[in-house]
């Protein structure tokens, strides 16, 4: 985030949960209540060092604490990482390049080999389309797209070992594109940029900025995404990426599950529209303390509660990549709130957030086989059920509820339940009746 995108969502909230019905069909139907259980099956094998990245801020740190952020990071079996770069930092004046630290970083993130996602955002100061005196002049888009995108492929040419880049950041919100949001503006920049991207680091992938939540754009209405589309920038060749951050791991609305039910119908309307991979870019939940900024607050174990059991859902669903919001926390150049998204505090000690993943993959294992889930008879409220296969063969089942209650597991043998949140776990057998499973509001995993 970084910057609030709380206008986006307050605009959300009262123009209704999608206000656009151009991109193929806008009927959202979301359920008044929750369905006794949800069964999730993934659509295809998940590889959580390529399915799970991390965003990281990692040019607001010295090398020695970057160095021991992405130690942690690798600890967790994971290798990608997004990292920010903001243009107005980095060519302050035309052609006066402060490049040191970037250099050092992209050698270190090579000779981990680790994979990055870098995007750059923000006009430089010679640059901007912002009014004369503005103190903001960073957050209005550039004088024309060829300025950009020449400083993009600067940086893609001296840096071949990248990944992927990213055209801007968040553009369908006016934080990040003053005064308003301008679709058509933005696809000259997102044409302009990928063009030259292609000539100076053919090899890398091509990503659309990452969108606000659905890509609703706040002050125009509409969506992002759909603009973009029926421009003809939506295509097999590129990444789209959206931000679907929410109040709970489910949605806004838990008992509703809107992100999941709006999450599958965009992803759905991408993917016909000719899409190529689709990423989530950031997700996430802040530790702050208030005052409150959008998000509810959530204490540390509320936050490593709400990251495993959306990691889990989005697993699951049509997503090729996705991306935690964030690795560390940050000081006071952010905000109150995005100061405390760390899986990691600003000392670099470990969250629970940190601790509840690293026993969530170790219990899945590095990746797995989709599984249908279990059926029951009766569930508790709200619960969400999700199977795969370890690489071992062993069966894994997550689930969770919005209510507590139990179920009856009908599956021959003996297996482990662990409870990744407390780092718990305890053996059971099955019966000839069947094992009696306790389902409450913490993820359980069963490994069989």
């Amino acid at each position: 985030m970084i910057i609030g995108s709380k206008f986006a969502k307050q605009w959300l909230r009262r123009r209704g949960l999608l206000a656009s019905l151009g991109f193929l069909l806008l009927m959202l139907c979301v359920p008044a209540r929750a369905e006794p259980a949800l069964s999730l099956k993934g659509p295809r094998p998940v590889v959580w060092a390529d399915f799970l990245g991390v965003n990281a801020q990692l040019l607001w740190f010295d090398e020695v604490h970057y160095r021991q952020q992405l130690d942690l990071l690798q600890a967790l079996g994971l290798s990608w990482v997004r990292v920010d770069l903001h243009w107005d930092r980095l060519e302050p004046a035309p052609g006066q390049w402060q490049l040191t630290e970037l250099d050092r970083l992209t050698a270190v993130l090579a000779e981990k080999k680790l994979k990055s996602l870098l995007y750059l955002v923000g006009s430089a100061p010679f640059a901007s389309s912002a009014p004369s005196g503005s103190s903001n002049a960073d957050q209005y888009p550039p004088l024309s797209a060829e300025l950009f995108a020449e400083s993009l492929g600067f940086l893609a040419q001296r840096y071949p070992t990248v990944n992927a880049w990213q055209v801007w950041n968040e553009p369908n919100i006016s934080p990040y594109w003053q005064p308003m949001e301008d679709p058509l503006a933005y696809q000259q920049l997102l044409e302009t940029s990928l063009t030259r991207l292609a000539s100076a680091n053919p090899a890398a992938q091509q990503v659309l900025g990452g969108m606000a939540y659905y890509s609703q754009m706040p002050l125009r209405g509409g969506l992002m995404l759909e603009a973009l589309a029926n421009l003809g920038s939506v295509r097999s060749d590129r990444v789209v990426a959206y931000h679907p951050y929410s109040f709970t791991p489910e949605g806004d609305s838990a008992s509703d599950r809107d992100f999941l039910s709006t999450s599958a119908w965009l992803n759905q309307q991408l993917r016909a529209r000719g899409s190529g991979p689709i990423w989530a870019t950031e997700f996430g939940w802040s530790t702050y303390s208030g005052p409150v900024e959008w998000q509810p607050q959530v204490d540390e174990l509320g936050q490593a509660d709400y990251l495993i059991k959306r990691i889990a859902l989005m697993s699951a669903m049509d997503f090729d990549r996705v991306f935690l919001f964030t690795l560390s926390d940050l000081d006071a150049r952010a905000s109150v709130r995005d100061q405390h998204y760390g899986l990691l505090r600003l000392d670099g000690s470990k969250k629970p957030a940190y601790l509840a993943l690293q026993r969530f993959l170790k219990t899945t294992g590095p990746s797995l086989q989709p599984q249908p889930a279990p059926e029951f008879a009766t569930a508790p409220a709200g619960m969400i059920s999700i199977a795969w296969q370890r690489t071992d063969g062993r069966w894994v089942w997550l689930f969770w509820a919005q209510e507590p209650g139990q179920v009856r597991l009908q599956r021959q043998g003996s297996g482990t339940l662990y409870n990744p949140l407390k780092g718990t776990s305890k053996r059971f057998s099955v019966g000839t009746s069947g094992a009696l499973i306790e389902v409450g509001r913490e993820m359980q995993i069963v490994v069989m």
